[in-house]
């Protein structure tokens, strides 16, 4: 036996109309979650660990070497105390001009459907998942002792991008305020 129920308050059905219409554009929160994973992303440069909270690995003997070759040193050869300073808090990731970090941005995809982070720098990849020396071959500049591997050295993985458990709470946090409208 069928019951036919009469809906006389429309607001439970309005409520799911405009659940389904923000379910179909979920670019709007996706532009709030690239926003928020780009500066969780860039606060990563300063604590210097990866989305699962380790630590990088820190900057070899080597890299702090030719890093403290740019600073100043008094007449005995000792760093400044300023150079000291700047050598001493020297992160792995950070660069002379910070331009990986300050370069991180998101893209959602032509379709709203997905929001991609990520950065230009063309050394990118090669921080996120490291590499072996000599991994992309030998330089064509010639130096007195001919040419050099690229990288020169190796590359410990220092993964930046990723999501970690507060960022995936965020983003389920705000997934859930905007489809409830």
């Amino acid at each position: 036996m069928a019951q036919i129920i009469t809906l006389t308050n429309r607001s439970g059905l309005d409520y799911l109309q405009g659940f389904v219409d923000r379910a179909r554009n979920m670019r709007p929160v996706l532009l709030e979650i690239g926003e928020d994973l780009a500066e969780s992303t860039k606060k990563r440069f300063a604590s210097a660990t990866a989305p699962d909270g380790t630590a990088w690995a820190p900057n070899s003997a080597l890299t702090m070497q030719r890093y403290s070759a740019n600073f100043a040193r008094k007449k005995d050869g000792e760093f400044t105390k300023k150079s000291a300073a700047k050598i001493a808090g020297k992160k792995p990731l950070t660069g002379e001009t910070g331009a990986l970090a300050s370069t991180i941005n998101y893209q959602v995809g032509a379709n709203g459907d997905a929001v991609s982070i990520g950065s230009p720098m063309i050394y990118a990849a090669t921080q996120q998942y490291g590499a072996k020396s000599g991994e992309f071959g030998f330089s064509i500049y010639q130096t007195r002792n001919g040419s050099f591997p690229i990288p020169w050295g190796d590359i410990p993985a220092r993964p930046f991008l990723g999501v970690s458990e507060a960022d995936r709470n965020q983003v389920i946090s705000l997934v859930q305020t905007y489809l409830k409208g």
